[in-house]
């Protein structure tokens, strides 16, 4: 006996994102373009990237608004460092420390000083790109220095035919997906996102674990971060006053991540990156304004995240007021 068929979200966005791309290519002029499908791909590999980073924040029951701060300024710090004499490895591995410094901070500020992750990662977002403007950066946007010959391989090389930012998303999601499927850690994760009282009666290292969810995304906001600039030649640090950080929210709740915790995966970040990355990607063919796509993204949010609380409820024994 066959079984009935049973819709899930993530079938039922992908189906959308299907029909969509068909659209967009039959109608819209230009979508298939090589140069377009180029583009369209290396803004969804750092799309996804961050998507992946946020994943593991919301999974584990949490928020992280800094992402966008994380993506500017640590990477726009390679490029800066570099313009000033300084050698590329070092440059790179100073940057990684402020990233690690970062997490650490947003996470101790959420373990333990116990500020809600939506006002932490507010606050910590702002000052690191106040940081940047104020004492970092010379020039809003960090023009590319020859000490970075071969850098921008990471951005506009390819193997074997697939652009560079494709396989460096398609790795990060083998790798993230192995961390929260395949490893104790990212099974506390999900047991923290879930029940947190649970799994610290549970004798699961709560404060720690949220402190590494959130080194680790900070992480891959820095290789997000790596990607983008590679790709543009150029450190574009006012990026953190733009909207991409609804989009990455966007991905991940139209994916199928409940901002409940404790729910979706990978799988969920591809699906919501291939919708997203598409739609936006269509929006700037056909030329819309600034302001109507953030209305497009707005209500597209909003209804996603209404469909989010019926479909992820939050149990109203574990639920916290403050947690996110």
């Amino acid at each position: 006996m066959l079984k009935p068929l049973r819709l899930t979200q993530q079938g039922i966005v992908f189906a959308i994102f299907v029909v969509l791309f068909g659209v967009f290519a039959v109608f819209l002029h230009g979508f298939l373009s090589a140069a377009n499908m180029l583009n369209l791909l290396q803004n969804v590999a750092v799309l996804g990237i961050l998507g992946l980073a946020m994943a593991i924040v919301v999974i584990g029951r949490g928020i992280d608004l800094s992402l966008i701060a994380v993506l500017a300024v640590p990477s726009g710090l390679v490029l800066q460092l570099v313009q000033d004499g300084d050698s590329f490895w070092h440059s790179l591995l100073l940057s990684a420390l402020l990233t690690l410094a970062f997490g650490l901070i947003n996470g101790w500020l959420i373990a333990y000083a116990e500020v809600p992750s939506l006002y932490a990662t507010l606050a910590s977002g702002l000052f690191l790109a106040g940081l940047g403007q104020a004492a970092l950066f010379k020039l809003d946007v960090v023009q590319w220095s020859p000490g970075l010959e071969g850098f921008q391989f990471l951005g506009q090389g390819n193997l074997l035919g697939v652009p560079m930012p494709i396989i460096v998303f398609a790795a990060t999601c083998l790798v993230v997906a192995f961390f929260l499927r395949r490893t104790r850690l990212g099974a506390f994760i999900y047991a923290l996102g879930d029940n947190p009282f649970a799994a610290r009666t549970s004798g699961i290292p709560t404060r720690p674990l949220v402190v590494i969810k959130y080194v680790l995304a900070a992480m891959i906001g820095l290789l997000a971060g790596l990607v983008l600039v590679a790709s543009v030649n150029s450190g574009p640090t006012r990026i953190y006053n733009s909207t991409l950080i609804y989009d990455v929210i966007l991905v991940v709740v139209l994916g199928g991540i409940g901002l409940a915790g404790g729910r979706g995966g990978v799988l969920s970040v591809v699906i919501g990156t291939l919708l997203i990355g598409t739609m936006l990607n269509a929006m700037t063919i056909m030329d819309m304004s600034y302001s109507a796509q953030n209305l497009v993204k707005g209500v597209v949010l909003l209804v996603a995240v209404i469909a989010d609380s019926f479909l992820n409820p939050r149990n109203e024994e574990t639920a916290q007021q403050g947690d996110i």
